[in-house]
Parts: C-alpha cells; structure tokens; sequence
C-alpha cells in the first residue's frame, strides 16, 4: 500500500500539472470552443420565413435536434427526456415542456423525423417511492447543458441530476439537496411492451434490453437487434424492486409490460452524491459490459466530464475562425456539434456488431468501426463531404460499412437505419458516398467489390417481390430503365414514399453520374458510357415550353394542369419550380435546355424573388451557389449571405427546418467558410464570400488550409480576387486537393459586386 504521504504529495503534483495544464493550453484547445456550443439550439419550433411559408406542419418546422451529451458520432446519446415513448416524428425532448422524465440513453437520429430505438430512462424520485406521475416540473433556467455536460436542478425533489458520456457508455451523478430517500426509476421504452430490466443485488447491477423494431419498409417487424444496457451503482444495491406504472413488486425481473422497470433506493444525506455507470451496446449485456470496463472503469465523475470537453475541444478544433461576432461564433460551433452526430457507431470495443438486417445474428470486424443510422438522402450532400475533408478515416469507415450492409443483405441500402433496409426517401445515394470516396483516395476499402454492389443496385431488381417489398433494390428501376424516365402511371407503391416520379428521376440521374465516374477510374468503359448516358436522363423530365421539370405520361405526354410552384405528387416534399434545378451533376446542361446561361440566371433570379427557396429541404441547398455557372457570380455571395442571415440563428428556435443528421449545419459550415460542394462526387467546391475574417482548418494529414478575407469595409462581401498560394486564381471553384495538399486561399472583398470576376465559363465548372 502506498505511503499516505506519498499519496498527498502525488496529489498536490497531480493538481500543480491541472493548473499549468489550465494556464497554458495546448493551441487546439485555446479558444475554448465548446463554450460556442449551443445544444438546445434547434429544440424549439421555427419562426423563419421559408419555414413558414413551405412547412407542410408544425412537425417539419421543429429541426428535431436533442440537447445531446455524446462524444462524435457516439453509440448513444444522453439527453433529457421530457416526451416519453419513442414515437415516429417525436424527440425525446422539446424545448416548449415543463416536465422532466428523467435523462434517457437515446439512438434518436438527430434532427429527423423517424424515431428512437432501443432507449432507456433514469429518473431520480425523492421521498415516498413513486412510480407513475413522477415528472418533475422545471425551468430552463435549471438546466445546464453542453456538448459533454448536462444538469438540471429537480427542485421538486430537492436532487440535482448530471451526465457526461463517452462513445458507448453514460455516467450520471445525482447530488442531494436534503437528506432523505433517493429511488432511481429504470425503465426500457418499448412502445412494443417488449422491455426487459432486471436487477442483481449481489454484483451491484441492474441491466436490461429494449428490442428494436423496423419502420418505413417493414415497419413494424423485429431489427434483429436491441438497444442493451447494464447499469453499475458506486454503493451497494440495498432496497429494490420491480413496477409496472403505480404497481410495486418485489421481484428481481420484469419485462413484455407497458409502463415497467426496475427501481433501487438509497438513504443519503444532504449534499451526498451517488453515482452510476452505464454501459450500452446494440450485441448483448456482456457486451455493454465490456464497453463499460474498457472506457469507464471508474466512478470519477469529475475525470470524466474533463475528458469528454477535451475531446469535444479537439473535434472542434479542426476548425478556428476569427470574427468579432460572438453569435457568429455560437452559430458555427453549435452547427459543428450537430455535424457530428451522426452516422452512429454501431460496433463494441471487441469489434463485435449486430449483422445488417440480420435476425440477432453478430457479426466480427477484422479492424475500424461499424457504423449506421445514415440519413443518406440528406447527409451524401454536404455533411458526409465536410468529413472527406476533415477526416478521411471516418468516411473510410462509413464506406466499409456500407459496403457491409451490402454484402450481407445482398443489396446496397438506400437509407439504412436501425441496421436495417427501410427505402426512406428516394434515390441511391449511396453510390454517390462510396464512389466519391474513392475518387477522393479515400480506397481502404474492396474498390471492385464496392463497385459490383452499387451496380447490383443500378442495373438490377430482385427476381424475389418479397426481397424488393422489404426495401432491396432501386424503387421504380424497371420503370426507369424502360422509359429513361418515371412515368406517372408507376405509382412506385412498394415504398413509404411513393409516386414522385419527376424527382426519382432527377436523383437516379445523380446516382448513375457517381457510379459512372467510379466504372471510370475501375476502367469499366462499357458502364461507364452506360451510366453516363442515363447520367442525362434528367432532361427527360424537362418541359422546354414552361421552362420547369415537369410530371409525364408513358405517352411522353406531359401532365395538365401544371403550376410549378405548387405541391405535386410527383415531387418530393416540394414544388416542380424548386426541384428543376436538381441537377448537380451537370448544370451546365441544365443551362442549355434552359436557353443558355443567361436563362439559368433568370430563372434563379424568379425563384428568389418569388421567395420560393426553401432552404429546409435538401434539394435545394445547391441553388444559391448556382449563379456560379451564370454570367453573374457575384449573385452567389449575395444569395448565400442572405439565407446565412435569415436561416440561421443562435438560441433554441435556430434552425429553419429539420436538421437531418447534421445536413442543415453542414451546409452552414460551408456557406460560412467560403465553399460549398455542389456536385460532391467532382471534388470540385463552388466559392462565395466567408462570413469570417479568417478561417483555418487542420487537416488530419497535419497539414493546414487557410482561408483569409480581405475587406475594402467592414461590409464587404463581394468578391474583387482570388488567390491560392500566393497566384491569382481566376476559378470561382477549388478543389479538393487545393484543400488537402494545405496552403492559404486569400479573397479580396468589396463592398459592391465585382461583375468581372469568374463570369466566363473557362472559370466555372465544366459539369458533364
């Protein structure tokens, strides 16, 4: 045993590093970022104008954002619940309640509208042991919340609840406001009454599961895994029993209930603290075990707060801006934190994961991580490009994983959550992800075996109905394939989203361009040509005498009436008017169907002034940096300055629509940094005008990539010049090497449109 006086020298060398440590912080961490981070931010309804004016309900109009304590793109999150179950379109919190139902270890997909799977509760109860109505009432002003900590003060009960978390596993600590009894209420939330908790006195334990179920295709059906926990209590487990609502029983086990858990009570007094572990894993209890040893061993609450802001520090790090705009500030950090939750890791420590649509079979890694819960039809358009950019071992990760969904269902997924195939949404994006990827030398992965997976995807439908009305394979591809367009009458049935014929379409165009160019590099001509033919089958889809895409018959006749800027159903979740300018793969052959580059300029202008953008939905998110493929420019830094004004706040209302896993911050980060991808798979990055003073990203290579605004005025937002390493650069884009390789991109600002810079199209980007 240690000398007592060695152990108080070792703590007063220990506490003297804390503080040289606090005096003299590494440069990552100087500027105190996580300060910035606003995590209720998007909790809150919308009062933007365009969410407003094109939200369909009040649902569209939240961005569904959770005040998570998580580490990047964690297993689970850890976030006050005041909105019980885990219901489609419901987060586990809202900003507009009053009442807490404890802290819940969460798998909601932040900012959506689908659900939350294989979660628990933790609600701590003083006095008289109370298992129904227990919610405690509370103000905004009791919380305190950040990216690696959260608190609230439940004066009800006279306790203070706190979390910090780590990739797999939670800690909570609960402080006492008077002596008295402290019962904590664990409960799985299975809206399917399938929970199981149960608790063991003589290992200090209480553990459980809540199976997961499928929605969009399938829905309802069985995931094939459960979300597992297994709880560790600092002090021994004394008094304990089951509930189910106001029902108490002594038993050690309970499950297929409605309103069940376990509870565990403690005697302790005022300012006394107790202490929990919580270990999570989507295998089994043996594997959120392991997870618990391997990153929480301890029960040192403090150590564990401190570690997670440090690795939030890091994380954000990546990215330093100066601005005098402390909001500016708020803006940018909080939209990075929401940039990294997900795809969610999915795997345990020991590499052990739960097979893609598997029937609780579990699979083993050979090296990385397993990843899912990809919002692709959001996420392939600017959030999962902000990583090839700042972490190329993430995405690497992202397309293995990918790539074994693939494998084992024996089909690429279109929108893969909850292990699962579900055909949300439309489109293939995952030919875009894996494809670009690769052409970014982003290749640890099987090149030709990826490729033969996305052209299953491209070329075939499953010989078996019952495969394809699961989720497998492109909606509507046979459709496609025959007309070189969808045509009205396939209503596309066997989806969640059906009909949108026009926009289908438009986005398989998409995906058969980023699988072309992938044929391409693996020197598959024949596919190539193939795919880069129905790369163009978008235009099929354009009526030349209205100027818009439009719905059509089989005929090749083309629907009537036709207004395009109302709602149609063969639109996704928009206007005919917004979606004709989905065409990120080749805008300048947009621009000629449209007449000419001129046209394209006019017609953005119509859209604009109409206020027919709609920024809360993707599919519009490139417009604005389309002027860039126009004789105007400088339209481009105005358009995107304004939407970075009117779209975006600080505080809980700050976000115009659904955030979808990180896609309405990502594409803040990149307007506000100067560039942004409109076509991702090209590496090519549209400019515009920073709203920052400085910007500079450390690259995970340990190279930098600067960005340095020079302004004739403070007001200055137009572009006068620009220059890559020292040379006049004419381009209005750059590419992705510009940023990888490192360097310094300087852009000189003025206060009016500078109306000679990159107006020729030898400096814009060439599309097909």
């Amino acid at each position: 045993m240690p000398h007592p006086k060695m152990n108080f020298i070792s703590k007063i060398a220990n506490r003297f590093i804390y503080i040289i440590f606090l005096l003299f912080p590494w440069p990552v961490f100087a500027q105190n970022l996580v300060k910035y981070v606003q995590p209720m931010a998007g909790t809150a309804i919308a009062t933007t104008a365009s969410a407003l004016k094109h939200g369909q309900a009040a649902d569209t109009r939240f961005a569904n954002t959770i005040p998570a304590v998580t580490a990047p793109f964690a297993m689970t999150q850890w976030t006050p619940e005041t909105e019980s179950g885990e219901t489609k379109c419901v987060p586990p919190y809202y900003y507009k309640d009053s009442v807490f139902n404890g802290l819940r270890g969460s798998h909601w997909l932040s900012g959506s509208c689908t659900q939350d799977y294989g979660s628990f509760t933790i609600m701590p109860v003083t006095g008289k042991l109370k298992t129904a109505n227990y919610g405690a009432t509370f103000k905004h002003t009791d919380e305190l919340s950040s990216p690696h900590f959260y608190s609230i003060n439940l004066n009800q009960y006279k306790v203070k609840a706190a979390v910090t978390s780590t990739e797999r596993c939670g800690i909570m600590q609960l402080t006492m406001g008077q002596a008295d009894s402290l019962y904590l209420l664990i409960k799985a939330n299975s809206d399917y009454h399938e929970g199981f908790v149960k608790v063991d006195k003589q290992k200090g334990e209480i553990s459980g599961y809540n199976p997961a179920h499928r929605i969009y295709q399938g829905w309802g059906k069985s995931a094939g895994f459960s979300g597992f926990f297994v709880i560790r209590f600092e002090r021994s487990l004394d008094k304990t029993g089951t509930f189910s609502g106001d029902k108490i029983f002594n038993a050690d086990s309970i499950k297929n209930d409605a309103g069940t858990g376990i509870y565990a009570g403690f005697k302790l007094n005022k300012g006394e603290k107790l202490t929990i572990r919580i270990g999570t894993s989507f295998t089994s209890l043996d594997g959120a075990r392991k997870n618990l040893q391997a990153e929480m061993p301890g029960f040192d609450f403090d150590k564990m707060v401190e570690s997670s802001r440090v690795k939030w520090e890091k994380a954000l790090g990546q990215i330093n801006i100066s601005t005098n705009s402390e909001q500016d500030k708020r803006i940018f950090y909080t939209s990075f934190y929401h940039a990294m939750q997900h795809p969610r890791l999915f795997n345990d420590v020991d590499g052990r994961y739960p097979r893609f649509a598997g029937d609780y079979q579990i699979e083993q890694l050979s090296g990385g991580n397993y990843y899912d819960d990809f919002s692709m039809w959001d996420i392939y358009r600017a959030q999962l490009p902000l990583f090839e950019i700042l972490n190329p071992t993430l995405i690497n990760n992202l397309a293995k994983s990918l790539i074994l969904k693939g494998k084992q269902g024996g089909w690429m997924p279109v929108f893969p959550c909850w292990n699962s195939y579900t055909s949300e949404m439309i489109g293939d994006h995952t030919a875009s992800v894996v494809s670009s990827a690769y052409l970014k030398g982003i290749t640890d992965f099987d090149a030709k075996e990826a490729y033969q997976i996305l052209r299953h995807n491209a070329f075939e439908l499953p010989a078996n109905r019952a495969d394809y009305v699961e989720g497998k394979g492109r909606r509507a591809l046979d459709s496609y394939l025959k007309y070189q367009y969808i045509p009205l009458e396939d209503s596309v049935r066997d989806a969640f989203h059906k009909m949108e014929q026009v926009s289908r379409t438009m986005e398989y165009a998409y995906d058969d361009y980023a699988l072309a160019q992938f044929a391409k590099a693996l020197k598959k001509p024949a596919d190539y040509t193939a795919l880069t033919k129905r790369a163009k089958y978008y235009a099929n889809v354009f009526d030349a005498t209205s100027g818009f895409v439009r719905g059509k018959h089989a005929d090749g006749t083309w629907i009537s009436p036709f207004d395009p800027d109302k709602k149609a159903t063969y639109i996704t979740e928009g206007t005919a008017r917004q979606y004709t300018f989905y065409v990120p793969q080749d805008v300048t052959g947009l621009a000629k169907l449209m007449g000419g580059t001129k046209k394209l300029e006019q017609s953005l202008d119509s859209l604009f002034e109409k206020g027919e953008y709609w920024h809360g939905n993707e599919p519009g998110h490139q417009i604005p940096f389309m002027y860039n493929y126009s004789p105007s420019p400088w339209k481009t830094q105005a358009a995107v300055r304004k939407i970075l004004a009117t779209e975006y706040s600080d505080g809980p209302g700050g976000l115009g629509g659904n955030d979808d896993a990180g896609q309405m911050s990502a594409w803040y980060l990149f307007a506000s940094m100067g560039f942004y991808p409109v076509n991702p798979v090209s590496g090519e990055y549209l400019l515009c005008s920073p709203l920052f003073d400085k910007i500079a990203i450390t690259l995970q290579n340990g190279k930098k990539f600067e960005i340095i605004c020079h302004k004739s005025s403070p007001k200055s937002m137009y572009i006068r010049s620009v220059k890559l390493n020292g040379k006049m650069m004419p381009d209005n884009f750059i590419r992705y090497n510009d940023i990888r390789n490192g360097g310094k991109l300087d852009i000189y600002l003025n206060d009016q449109p500078g109306n000679n810079w990159a107006i020729k199209p030898a400096n814009q980007p060439k599309g097909m």
